[in-house]
């Protein structure tokens, strides 16, 4: 099954770990496909060097350099204007339809609020989890 992980999903297993880093387990245990863009890796890399100022501890390129190479690489698809309530969050609509992924898991209200759209289940990790990972 091709699912696309929102930022704060990836940020979150290879930060702080729960139910995110279960999912991101999944994936290397090919029990689920990462679909990705090279805009969304993009964000994954931006988020992780910023949060790193504030875990100097936490070691996260080679967990997110494990991520990336999981990631099945797609074109994204063109949007016809914006479609999510925060415009940022349309690079991940716009993956999921270009690698024909029908599920993307977040954490944000703003995708959250989108399930449903173009036949996409947009799921809470713990919605995910207890859905597909049992």
């Amino acid at each position: 099954m091709k699912v696309v992980l929102d930022t704060n999903i990836v940020i979150s297993a290879i930060f702080f770990g729960g139910i995110p880093k279960t999912i991101v387990r999944a994936a290397l245990a090919k029990r689920i496909e990462l679909v990705a863009t090279p805009q969304v890796l993009d964000e994954y890399r931006e988020v992780a060097r910023r949060l790193k100022v504030a875990y100097p501890t936490i070691s996260y390129r080679r967990a997110l350099a494990i991520i990336e190479s999981l990631a099945t690489m797609v074109k994204p698809a063109t949007l016809s204007g914006s479609i999510c309530r925060d415009r940022d969050d349309d690079v991940i609509i716009a993956c999921a339809l270009g690698g024909k992924a029908k599920i993307i898991c977040s954490g944000d209200d703003d995708l959250l609020a989108l399930d449903g759209y173009r036949s996409l289940e947009i799921l809470t990790p713990a919605r995910f989890s207890a859905t597909y990972l049992k």
